[in-house]
């Protein structure tokens, strides 16, 4: 009996927290949970083990290896990676197995609860990854020979409430204002250097007839993520998130309600009907040309050239009032070994090969998003350009780093906040308070 309470409390905990980043489309960046249960095998020794373990990948012996993630679109690039981790351990299989994103959390949840999944899990982002850490599903990382690459920050996707790494990040999302650059020369248009320029930008467009924004409010995680991009011209980035951490502000705070007023200021800039629009007619009005601007994340990138190979698109940072640019980014993601698999030391091999900058080439390269392994370089001229913005000039999405938590999750209060707001039946000041009033069901600073 107090095993199956402990089973419902952390499925309700881990079914609470929303997706990715991002989000539905892809989300590319979804940022769905996944798991629960409690297991507390392969702890504290395995995290010892790590560095023998993960140095030794190839036995005399075939291991296969099962390899979970929600992200089925990602099949035909995990070969190549697996192709180049097998020149380097040819005895090692791996099994690259997705499952349908809806599907996915169910699924590794019902198998971990009864002591099975995939050998290597494909984490969901902070709190999700945390409660599968925290339930003990997961092996340390503490040893893993490459893990010292990634930053603090980085890590903490994949960080434990006790502080310790159990998961290898893989790619940042990042959001960021895609153009139509044959509009834009059209109409002798530059980028906008200010958030004036930008108003400017839109107002142009909308007076030759194109469609400013390609934004809809139909779904809640488009508005979450939109605000997480153009939010923080308006309170500050990550000086902002920062003070609401360490509880020097909160959300009903001047800084972050006028953030909320800031989404309603552009509506004479978003097509007619955009409250019954989601992720699918948004892109279409991008990718048809209709639309000169799109707020979206780097993962719809290869989406939009599979539809359109001629759109003649590019990328620019969000711009604040002086100047300052930034990007929103957030970690789409990490890869874990299962405390209860039978091959740890060659799951463990494979993750270290997940932290060389062969493997992060590959990824930039195939999933066309920017790698978490500092100083790698894409081939694709946006992709590279993108890489350079999260490494320069990001600052985190911060309702998925930070505020993704609860019951319902304060990311989930927020959209639906937002979405009230543009039917008009609630205020920028009124969604701050719902907000906060979340957070503090669950947040100390």
């Amino acid at each position: 009996m107090k095993r199956w309470s402990l089973v419902l409390a952390v499925a309700i905990v881990f079914f609470g927290v929303v997706l990715a980043a991002c989000g539905g489309s892809n989300n590319g960046g979804g940022t769905a949970s996944s798991g629960s249960g409690s297991s507390a095998t392969g702890s504290g020794s395995q995290s010892s083990s790590s560095s023998g373990s993960a140095s030794n990948g190839s036995a005399e012996e075939k291991v296969v290896l099962t390899m979970g993630s929600w992200r089925t679109e990602d099949v035909e690039a995990y070969e190549k990676i697996i192709a180049a981790f097998n020149q380097h351990h040819p005895n090692i299989e791996v099994q690259f197995k997705p499952t349908k994103n809806t599907e996915y959390n169910t699924v590794l949840n019902t198998e971990l609860s009864t002591g099975g999944g995939p050998d290597i899990i494909h984490l969901r982002p902070y709190a999700a990854g945390q409660v599968l850490a925290d339930a003990g599903y997961l092996v340390p990382l503490t040893d893993l020979p490459g893990i010292e690459k990634f930053s603090e920050t980085t890590l903490r996707a994949a960080t434990g409430s006790d502080g310790v790494v159990y998961g290898v990040p893989t790619v940042f999302s990042s959001t960021q204002i895609f153009y139509n650059k044959k509009i834009f020369a059209d109409l002798n248009l530059q980028v906008p250097a200010t958030w004036d320029e930008l108003i400017a930008t839109a107002e142009t467009l909308k007076q030759n007839g194109i469609i400013p924004f390609s934004f809809g409010s139909k779904e809640g995680w488009l508005l979450s993520l939109t605000h997480g991009m153009l939010g923080p011209a308006v309170y500050g980035g990550s000086d902002f998130v920062q003070n609401v951490v360490t509880g020097q502000t909160n959300f009903q705070s001047e800084a972050f309600v006028a953030s909320i007023q800031s989404q309603l200021d552009l509506v004479p800039y978003f097509p007619d009907n955009y409250v019954g629009l989601g992720m699918d007619d948004m892109r279409n009005l991008f990718v048809t040309e209709q639309a000169g601007m799109f707020v979206m994340g780097d993962w719809e990138i290869a989406v939009m050239k599979g539809m359109n190979p001629d759109l003649d698109m590019d990328a620019f940072p969000v711009p604040w009032p002086d100047g300052t640019q930034t990007v929103t980014t957030w970690v789409d993601g990490s890869f874990a070994v299962n405390a209860n698999s039978p091959n740890k030391e060659a799951a463990l091999t494979f993750l270290e090969f997940m932290t060389t900058e062969e493997f992060g080439t590959l990824v930039v390269n195939e999933l066309k998003k920017p790698s978490t392994i500092p100083g790698v370089v894409a081939d694709d001229p946006l992709v590279a350009k993108l890489s350079q913005f999260a490494d320069t000039i990001s600052t985190p999405y911060m309702f998925v780093v930070y505020f993704n938590s609860g019951n319902p999750t304060s990311k989930s209060v927020l959209e639906n906040s937002l979405q009230a707001m543009f039917l008009g039946e609630m205020t920028p000041a009124q969604v701050a308070e719902e907000v906060q009033k979340s957070v503090d069901t669950w947040f100390k600073p």
